[in-house]
């Protein structure tokens, strides 16, 4: 079926360059895009993602604890053993 679309210029751009550089025609690039779309397999929700993919963005929780635990780590490394303080 032939559509007329009003594609922003940067975003057409875009998906031009990134067509040719998966060696497709602008065509096939967009099918596939709206064939994405449309089936829920977007990369943002995770929902076509392998398992182990799945958790990356959960570990922002983490960045607290992480920063802590460095914090009593430079702590401890600051105090001086008395074998160490000649």
């Amino acid at each position: 079926m032939k559509t007329t679309l009003e594609i922003p210029d940067a975003v057409f751009r875009r998906a031009k360059a990134n067509a040719a550089h998966r060696g497709q025609a602008l065509r096939e690039f967009v099918t596939e895009a709206i064939q994405e779309k449309v089936s829920g397999r977007n990369m943002r929700t995770g929902a076509d993602t392998p398992p182990w993919m799945r958790g990356f963005g959960r570990l922002r929780s983490l960045r607290r604890a992480t920063v802590r635990i460095q914090r009593a780590i430079d702590r401890e490394f600051d105090v001086l053993e008395p074998e160490d303080r000649r």
